[in-house]
């Protein structure tokens, strides 16, 4: 399976000539397009740095075949189109194509006491690639690669180290990453990583490019 990290939280999963979106948010100039020839995209919330409303509506009304599985609020904007939408909740398991998806989670983390959380749901695809959207969730099963999140208003260096050790996947590549400059994404990953106090190095995969998971 190959992963194609694009900007911020987006990322591409593909397996035998079928692809897999996730999280295809407003600072990811090619959602629309990504969205377009998938056969699937999973929504972790309804944050716009996650979901594109317009790009995924689109995508829906040029590909009969695109199934779209998110929390309930995120099927709320776009409608079931004939079944194609359906929300998902944690514990939930599904197939889409040649991949397979176990859901966790529930709740976005904590941004702040004067802002109500909302529905998140973390993604694992193939027993292998861990997206947790805007939570530190522990999906409690062995994971290859997790995706790790390292900006944004909610996220905790300290939380995040701990988290990392929690989960103890065989590799951690960076997403989430917007909120900072090069310089601090390079010493992001150097403290939450084997350098510094989490256990395994923590990749960081400029947008566009790839690697085999």
């Amino acid at each position: 399976m190959e992963l194609t990290k694009y900007t911020h939280a987006t990322v591409v999963l593909e397996q035998d000539g079928t692809t897999l979106v996730i999280d295809p948010g407003v600072f990811t100039p090619e959602a629309a397009d990504l969205v377009r020839a998938a056969a699937g995209v999973l929504i972790t919330h309804e944050h716009p740095d996650h979901f594109d409303v317009e790009a995924v509506r689109a995508g829906l009304a040029a590909n009969d075949a695109l199934v779209v599985r998110a929390p309930g609020a995120v099927v709320e904007q776009l409608g079931d189109h004939g079944g194609r939408v359906t929300a998902v909740h944690a514990g939930d398991a599904f197939e889409i194509g040649p991949f397979s998806v176990q859901a966790f989670g529930e709740q976005h983390a904590v941004i702040h006491r004067d802002i109500p959380t909302i529905a998140n749901v973390g993604y694992l695809v193939n027993d292998t690639v861990f997206h947790p959207g805007d939570a530190y969730l522990e999906p409690g099963v062995p994971v290859q690669t997790l995706l790790l999140p390292t900006s944004g208003p909610w996220t905790s260096t300290a939380a995040a180290v701990d988290y990392v050790r929690s989960v103890a996947p065989e590799r951690a590549v960076q997403i989430h990453e917007a909120m900072l400059s090069e310089l601090g994404q390079q010493s992001t990953a150097r403290f939450l990583g084997s350098d510094g106090l989490g256990p395994v190095p923590v990749l960081i995969l400029p947008a566009g490019e790839s690697i085999t998971v």
